[in-house]
């Protein structure tokens, strides 16, 4: 808000940067921490993986109780992001009425931000990994082992 003030209500993009970047950042934390509470494809897959016939009654038990409670403190979990998240914004904005074009910026920014960085996470491994498949020599395997580590990152 200081900066705001002395700036004479200007936007100012590279004194924003460093925090759009950490907003990109923390919001990537809690999006991981909501998949891992809704995605559930790696417990269907190795229950779907079991042949014993004396196991499966037991499994499904536990799979369907993990996936319930996954799923209760998924809407939990979102449901209390996004009343604090409200809250918050909403309380920011009748305090700081002068700032509103400031917040809508930073979100525009930080929401095409979190929209174009995947591209670069997802297109890099794939652009050596299509490379290594090319390549018919020792690289090959030099460049798919670069795409994994890549991928892991």
């Amino acid at each position: 808000m200081h900066k705001i003030y002395l700036d004479k209500g200007e936007f100012n993009l590279n004194y924003q940067i460093p925090q759009i970047i950490l907003s990109s950042l923390i919001s990537g934390i809690l999006n991981a921490i909501i998949k891992f509470l809704s995605l559930s494809e790696k417990k269907i897959i190795s229950f779907k993986q079991i042949k014993e016939s004396k196991i499966i009654d037991i499994k499904l038990k536990e799979v369907i109780n993990i996936l319930k409670i996954k799923f209760i403190l998924f809407f939990i979990i979102s449901f209390i992001f996004l009343l604090s998240f409200w809250f918050y914004i909403t309380c920011f904005c009748g305090i700081y009425i002068n700032t509103q074009i400031h917040l809508i910026k930073d979100t525009i920014i930080s929401f095409s931000l979190s929209f174009l960085y995947p591209f670069a996470i997802y297109l890099l491994p794939a652009i050596f990994r299509l490379s290594s498949l090319k390549t018919k020599c020792w690289k090959k395997e030099c460049l798919y082992k670069f795409s994994k580590i890549l991928e892991m990152l």
